[in-house]
């Protein structure tokens, strides 16, 4: 049961005798629900509290190192989901909102926009998923992982050719090429979904450990943050 999402992976690591009772489709939307609303509150929070650029530089570099850590712990350690998962949406919602007030200040009016993208996209890929119009597949799946691999491992020789001064183009600006590399990411970023609640629904269905509506809700957190961000800095260039 692959999925391009790291954190699904570590829903192997739980055993079948952490409790008794089993994992539900309902109880991860409850507790997704639940998350959202934490990262909602946090983000709204900081978004209003970020009145310059020296505010935001102030924020983003600790909540993404906190975050990066609470995550790493949530994947190794799925049992642990109940109580790093809050704190997760917590650390991201911080991150969100201190991002979001950067891009609200230089295109006014782009946070709702990606937000009410973001939900939509996710939307409609849960039809897509229900209906069966995508039908996951072991090739499907490759697919998905192989260019989410790619993707993350362009990011990173962006970061180390930025730590030495120099400018990656395509990744940055507005020209036709870099809203098309964003606009692949997207893409991508969506078919997660896909991915993610197949895995989800296939998971409860096998009778995973009640621990695990946590660890599930924390995963397609982790898409819809991903996701959020991809479609923010592509409604930037769009608007460039």
């Amino acid at each position: 049961m692959d999925t391009s999402n790291p954190a699904l992976k570590a829903f192997g690591r739980v055993g079948s005798d952490v409790g008794t009772d089993r994992m539900t489709i309902r109880g991860t939307i409850n507790k997704t629900l639940v998350l959202l609303a934490i990262c909602f509150i946090a983000g709204a929070t900081t978004y209003g509290a970020t009145a310059s650029n020296e505010d935001v530089v102030a924020v983003v570099l600790p909540a993404a190192l906190i975050g990066l850590v609470v995550a790493i712990a949530t994947i190794f350690k799925p049992q642990w989901s109940p109580w790093t998962s809050p704190v997760y949406a917590l650390v991201e919602g911080v991150l969100l909102g201190a991002i979001t007030a950067l891009f609200e200040q230089e295109y006014p009016g782009i946070a709702i926009q990606a937000a009410g993208l973001t939900f939509a996209v996710a939307a409609v890929m849960l039809v897509v998923y229900q209906t069966r119009i995508i039908k996951v597949t072991n090739k499907f799946r490759m697919g998905v992982i192989a260019a989410t691999g790619a993707i993350f491992l362009f990011y990173i020789v962006c970061f180390v050719l930025a730590l030495f001064g120099m400018d990656v183009a395509p990744l940055n600006d507005a020209s036709p090429l870099g809203i098309g590399i964003s606009l692949v990411i997207v893409g991508v970023a969506a078919l997660n979904l896909v991915l993610d609640f197949d895995f989800i629904d296939r998971s409860s269905q096998a009778g995973a450990p009640k621990v695990m509506e946590w660890f599930g809700a924390f995963s397609l957190l982790v898409t819809l943050v991903w996701l959020y961000l991809e479609i923010l800095r592509l409604l930037a260039r769009l608007r460039s």
